[in-house]
């Protein structure tokens, strides 16, 4: 089985709590809290932790936060490597208004990286990287870093034999796919906003997908729909897989849970339409957690056998 790199230079520590009601200017009592290790790529790691898979997390860890990452990260027994920088380590909150059941979501940016921390990262990375493993650049860039840095990162796996993934938006996607990457994953809003506009149906996502690939951009590329499953195309093949549906909590986490899920079954060696249906069914597994939790093994196993497949 081929390993997992992840790389998240913007990590966070992810808090959750709940509130009877959000009241302004009120001093509001909030109930029990949970903190997880967060930012994108951790999430990745951890998911393919527990579904079995070989991943190590490397990440931008600074102050307080930083070191209590490190903890959580060690209290779930994934590997890590944390690079030592200045800026402090963000937090991120998740508040749940209990009488509604809405979730509130307060992300802050983080804080810069210097360029010598940067390139520290890029190549804290490509020291655990062996050919035909997975490189995983994924979450949000801290303000100040350039919009090429996810870019610089995936020109360096690639030469050192790596199978490079990106699941970000905005400027650093289109940087990254300038550079040309092996696997794009992003939900219809990111993806939507690269393209300039919303396909209405799987045709037409279908349609656009391909323009990205013979573009020679990205070599697989794949959105996920929220209720309308997720579609993979790539040159030879394109699957749809649709979703059950379910009384979700949450949507916290469902997309890191989908790309951990994809990774572990395609690091096994699974073809494509088997990691499209497993991820489909890990991203539908996070929804049925509360705060900021990930999916559960057990979920995805049951769920799985739920996920229709059908070839384009």
């Amino acid at each position: 089985m081929a390993k997992v790199v992840t790389f998240t230079p913007n990590p966070a520590v992810d808090i959750a709590t709940g509130v009877e009601e959000l009241i302004p200017a009120h001093k509001l009592r909030c109930g029990p809290v949970r903190r997880d290790p967060g930012g994108g790529g951790i999430n990745v790691a951890r998911v393919v932790h527990r579904l079995g898979g070989d991943a190590v997390a490397v990440y931008a860890a600074g102050g307080g936060a930083g070191d209590e990452l490190a903890a959580l990260l060690d209290r779930e027994a994934i590997r890590h490597r944390p690079v030592r920088v200045a800026a402090h380590t963000r937090e991120s909150f998740n508040v749940t208004e209990e009488r509604s059941a809405r979730q509130f979501r307060f992300v802050l940016p983080g804080e810069p990286l210097s360029e010598g921390e940067c390139n520290a990262c890029i190549g804290a990375a490509l020291g655990l990287l062996a050919a035909r493993d997975y490189f995983v650049a994924s979450g949000s860039l801290p303000p100040g870093v350039p919009d090429d840095f996810y870019a610089r990162a995936i020109r360096a796996a690639k030469a050192a034999g790596a199978r490079t993934v990106i699941d970000t938006q905005g400027p650093p996607l289109g940087q990254v796919l300038g550079e040309g990457v092996g696997i794009l994953k992003g939900s219809a809003r990111e993806l939507s906003a690269y393209l300039g506009a919303m396909p209405a149906d799987l045709r037409g996502w279908q349609a656009a997908l391909a323009g990205l690939i013979h573009s020679k951009k990205v070599s697989t590329v794949i959105v996920t729909l929220g209720e309308g499953g997720a579609l993979l195309v790539s040159a030879k093949v394109s699957w749809h897989a649709a979703v059950p549906r379910v009384d979700s909590s949450t949507t916290v986490g469902a997309g890191d849970s989908f790309l951990g899920g994809l990774l572990v079954k395609l690091a096994a060696g699974a073809p494509d339409d088997i990691a499209l249906g497993y991820a489909a069914a890990a991203g539908t597994a996070a929804l049925l957690t509360s705060g900021t939790g990930l999916c559960a093994p057990a979920d995805v196993e049951r769920l799985c056998a739920r996920v229709e497949l059908t070839a384009l």
